[in-house]
């Protein structure tokens, strides 16, 4: 049986999660998996995502790939991807999220740095939320590998940058973290710290064995983040932050108290099927640009409700003015 081919950026970071999934799927189903390396728009233009549209530069070659039938399947950084489906394309799995949220890489925390510190960011979104926590940074627009980032700190031409700990931890550079902001100071990118397997939508037989790689918690958390991005109608590149959480550690221990609980077997099910409704909970947020003002909104329901969540939260911010936040960051 030939070798799966597994579209993937040719980045560092790229590489070795989408080497990190092949692995697990030879695991749990014994079929081998080659890395092909794919060049992308995002990889090989200098101008700041902002700019080039944000939303799908680093994807749409690995989905012409994919079309073309040059490759079996690929692996994204979630939050790369487009909100708007692509009929011929089926997400096939969403493995466990890695850490969410942001964090500093510099020579002390936010709050020890000096007045008028440099960060660097390429992302409105960091930069609105910074620009909240402290007024008088100068954010940075910066691109480039993590090792370019990081160098440019050791360098002295920044102070600090701000990064995505899950690519951190994926490269086991997590000890080089300075400060993690909690998501009450800075609210992730929808999707961030996710992964998403793509396939071709007519391939049922590579959609059901790409589907072991699924966690079906993370995925709901997912489709809330992004619903919202989506009704906002914001890319990636927005001031938008948004987080879900599932609360499955509530969910598994009520469970099992009520199958203590429980006199009999069908009892124990019918008791199940009345609390399915695991806690989502989900908080997003439209930041203005430069930190003053902000729309943030919080709910909660059940997971099987994610896009529905999301769709209502980003309602009720539309409601109290984020489109023109969000149109603010053109003028």
């Amino acid at each position: 049986m030939n070798a799966l081919r597994l579209g993937t950026r040719r980045s560092e970071l790229a590489t070795t999660q989408s080497r990190q999934v092949a692995d697990r799927l030879t695991e749990l189903t014994g079929r081998a998996v080659e890395l092909v390396g794919v060049t992308t728009v995002g990889d090989v233009t200098k101008g700041a995502l902002s700019q080039l549209g944000g939303t799908g530069v680093f994807v749409s070659a690995l989905r012409e790939r994919l079309i073309a039938g040059e490759i079996d399947f690929a692996v994204h950084s979630l939050k790369d991807l487009p909100t708007a489906p692509d009929p011929r394309i089926a997400l096939a799995a969403v493995p466990p999220r890695q850490d969410p949220r942001d964090v500093l890489i510099g020579r002390a925390k936010l709050a020890d740095l000096p007045r008028g510190a440099r960060i660097g960011t390429g992302s409105p979104r960091r930069v609105a939320q910074l620009l909240a926590l402290r007024e008088d940074l100068e954010c940075v627009p910066i691109r480039g590998n993590l090792d370019t980032r990081i160098g440019k700190v050791a360098s002295g031409e920044l102070d600090a940058i701000v990064l995505a700990a899950a690519g951190l931890n994926r490269l086991g550079r997590d000890g080089e973290i300075a400060q993690i902001f909690e998501v009450d100071e800075m609210l992730p990118a929808p999707g961030q710290g996710a992964l998403a397997v793509e396939c071709l939508a007519g391939r049922a037989d590579l959609i059901e064995l790409l589907g072991v790689l699924d966690d079906a918690a993370t995925r709901a958390e997912v489709t809330a983040e992004r619903a919202v991005l989506a009704a906002l109608e914001a890319g990636c590149a927005a001031p938008v932050g948004a987080f879900a959480l599932l609360e499955r550690e509530v969910h598994l221990e009520r469970e099992a108290h009520l199958e203590r609980e429980a006199h009999d077997a069908r009892q124990a099910h019918d008791a199940r099927q009345a609390h399915r409704e695991d806690p989502l909970n989900l908080t997003a947020a439209v930041i203005a640009i430069d930190g003053t003002r902000s729309v943030r909104k919080s709910t909660a329901g059940p997971a099987e409700a994610a896009m529905d969540l999301g769709r209502a939260c980003a309602a009720a911010m539309i409601a109290e003015g984020a489109g023109t936040l969000m149109g603010e960051r053109n003028h």
